[in-house]
């Protein structure tokens, strides 16, 4: 079972460096890969910025399934570890942030889920690529695995039947509160960036969801205004890099694995904003000059 564990974190690892250097590769005009950097745009454009005719597409709506696996397989992997650490009876720093952890990873997820079937209304003609789509569920597998891959057999024991859940006692309930009363400073500072962010994005997801409610058709468009929009053109993205920023801080910064699924997130979502800030300028004449990409003030 131990073989297994580091063979997961393995992967995890490689899967995470992979993914990352390739949207860095994409990024730079490197001399005889703009065949890359036109594939890989294939393959994560969606929605508004997506202009392809391909058949091997799916409706953009479909998000709403990367939330379901993630609510799903996060509740798995937090009631699993949570067991593990009632179980030992004995507090376990590393346990316990791995819980604490996926406990927001869990709070992220489910407004996702909410947010795509109340929040968002997509147009019909939006789409993204089956390749891109694939890789969103594939996504929402690994990156809550990514904060609890330390655990991976204690994860596998439970999935398998092996370990069962522990009966609810008062002695549970204690365990249960000592979990967090315990955790380092770090991990609450780390929750209030997380927070941060996951306030933020929800508001510019708001915002972004009222533009249809603004224009006559959902084909239309019209530029977004208010919160860090102010700022810059993606800033449901900036929202994105704060709150695994805070998970990063949450967990004390010493897992490489959670180091490795920020740069994933941060490289991703950069590529993507570059793409929308492009978009935007083509597509409005009156677009704010000033708005930046994804960083404030720098970027």
């Amino acid at each position: 079972m131990e073989e297994l564990g580091l063979g997961t974190v393995s992967f995890i690892r490689v899967a995470w460096i992979f993914a990352t250097l390739s949207i860095a590769v994409a990024c730079f005009p490197l001399p005889g890969l703009g065949w890359f950097r036109t594939a890989l745009l294939g393959i994560i454009k969606r929605g508004k910025i997506l202009q392809s005719k391909s058949k091997l597409t799916v409706p953009q709506r479909f998000f709403f399934h990367f939330y379901v696996v993630g609510v799903l397989w996060t509740t798995i992997l937090l009631v699993s570890l949570w067991s593990c650490a009632i179980r030992e009876h004995v507090y376990n720093v590393w346990l316990s942030e791995a819980v604490f952890l996926l406990l927001l990873m869990e709070v992220q997820v489910l407004r996702r889920f909410y947010e795509s079937i109340y929040v968002f209304n997509y147009s019909p003609s939006a789409r993204m690529h089956i390749l891109g789509y694939l890789l969103g569920l594939l996504y929402y597998v690994l990156a809550p695995l990514s904060l609890c891959c330390n655990f991976a057999p204690q994860v596998f024991d439970f999935v398998s039947g092996r370990v069962g859940m522990s009966r609810p006692g008062f002695d549970n309930i204690w365990m249960f509160l000592t979990l967090f009363l315990r955790l380092p400073c770090y991990a609450w500072i780390g929750a209030a960036i997380f927070f941060w962010g996951w306030v933020h994005q929800l508001r510019c997801h708001q915002i972004l969801g009222s533009l249809r409610d603004k224009t006559k058709k959902l084909d239309e468009y019209v530029i977004p205004n208010g919160d860090w929009f102010e700022y810059v053109s993606s800033p449901h993205y900036t929202a994105e890099i704060v709150i695994y920023g805070g998970l990063v801080m949450a967990s004390g910064g010493s897992d490489f694995s959670l180091w490795l699924l920020f740069a994933f997130v941060v490289a991703n979502l950069v590529f993507a904003a570059m793409e929308t800030q492009k978009w935007y300028h083509q597509k409005f004449d009156d677009y704010p000059r000033n708005r930046c990409i994804i960083f404030p003030f720098v970027y």
